[in-house]
């Protein structure tokens, strides 16, 4: 192999033919008055100095000149979702290469301060969907950077990457497919676009825990019935998240909701659990956050990635630039696949080895969940963790 690039995202936004806002987005951002952001190629000139544009993320580097290996050198990285953010996260990236480039850029895109906001919270505004969204993006694409400081070869030797929810953006940047900046616009635009629609309705997310007999989708038709019954037309109740077996996520309208909680043994639920987030992400609910999103990456370039990300719509590999335009857009309002993802990722062989699998960024959900789906992958799984502060720390 030949020698390893530095990966460093924030040099990929925009530069050297990677990507850059056309139309309508690029017109908005040349809209903005100073404290809100300027222009994304005026973002770009102040941040990244003479010379930096020429690096590629060891990504990238990597899938370019990859040979055939074995399972077990290959590494899968795994990128987290909304909910697993928390005040504090960064405070130990801080000291790592890029990290400090990373949030003046994005302060630049987002027009606000997101490092003080993940250092100091305050926790509520951290939390809402519009700040969480692009917290979680740049603390995973952190958490890269101290991966990449300490353990250089688990980058290089990346075959495959898949994120949960918003951390599909995260991992489409790590494998070269869109530019640091372009992707933060586009989760930008797709968290306030998110935020504004679930404030429309009284909807939320409820967390399941069946037995294996439960009919998740019979109980979402009759909690459906009694919204029906209250006089709701139209209502949404359905299931937003496949986390592992036995394990999903219902979204809907909060009074489908509460009839579930209140007549879980009906339907063989052993637990349930309210969700701290405003909205039923993932169901028709989110119908007015797809075209927002969808203009905003028409106006972005789009790569094939280097390596193999995984879409959450169908759990399947992206083929190519249309692929991922088409089901980033689709991903709003259709159900998290995490579970099959999990089984396309990992399917293989009997007897072949796993390959060693890093969770990058705040939480560790995700490792979690790869228990409950697969405890053999499982048992090569590390979490590079956004709060940590000592260097040391194995990974």
């Amino acid at each position: 192999m030949g020698g390893r690039a530095v990966w460093a995202p924030w040099r990929l936004a925009g530069c050297s033919g990677r990507g850059g806002l056309r139309g309508a987005a690029g017109r908005r951002l040349r809209s903005r008055g100073p404290g809100d952001g300027a222009t994304l190629s005026d973002l770009l000139q102040s941040s990244v100095e003479p010379g930096e544009a020429e690096g590629a993320p060891a990504a990238a580097a990597a899938a370019a000149s990859r040979e055939r290996r074995c399972p077990r050198e290959g590494t899968v990285l795994l990128f987290p979702g909304q909910g697993s953010q928390s005040v504090g996260m960064c405070r130990g990236l801080l000291g790592y290469p890029g990290v400090r480039d990373m949030f003046r850029l994005a302060e630049k895109v987002l027009g606000y301060d997101l490092l003080a906001l993940c250092l100091e919270g305050p926790r509520d505004a951290l939390d809402r969907t519009q700040h969480c969204q692009p917290a979680v993006f740049v603390a995973s694409l952190a958490a890269v950077e101290k991966l990449n400081h300490q353990r250089p070869e688990v980058v290089e030797r990346c075959v495959a990457a898949a994120g949960y929810s918003v951390g599909e953006f995260a991992a489409l940047v790590f494998a070269g497919a869109l530019g640091f900046a372009e992707a933060l616009y586009a989760v930008k635009v797709r968290a306030e676009a998110m935020q504004k629609a679930s404030e429309a309705v009284p909807s939320g997310m409820l967390s399941v825990m069946g037995r294996p007999e439960a009919n998740y989708k019979f109980a979402c038709l009759e909690a459906r019935k009694h919204c029906e019954s209250l006089g709701i037309e139209n209502p949404v109740c359905t299931v937003s998240n496949y986390l592992f077996p036995d394990s999903r996520v219902i979204a809907g309208h909060l009074q489908a909701l509460e009839y579930l909680q209140q007549n879980a043994r009906k339907y063989y639920f052993t637990r349930t659990k309210m969700l701290p987030v405003s909205g039923a992400f993932h169901t028709r609910l989110m119908e007015p956050a797809v075209e927002p999103l969808a203009e905003v990456l028409k106006s972005i370039e789009i790569q094939k990635p280097l390596l193999c990300v995984y879409s959450n719509v169908d759990g399947k590999k992206y083929m190519h630039s249309k692929h991922i335009r088409k089901l980033l857009v689709k991903q709003v309002v259709s159900p998290v696949l995490w579970e099959q993802t999990m089984h396309s990722v990992y399917e293989r062989k009997q007897g072949t080895e796993f390959p060693y699998t890093y969770e990058v960024g705040p939480g560790n959900q995700l490792g979690a969940i790869l228990r409950k789906c697969n405890l053999k992958a499982w048992k090569q799984y590390r979490h590079v963790d956004a709060l940590e502060d000592e260097e040391a720390a194995e990974i």
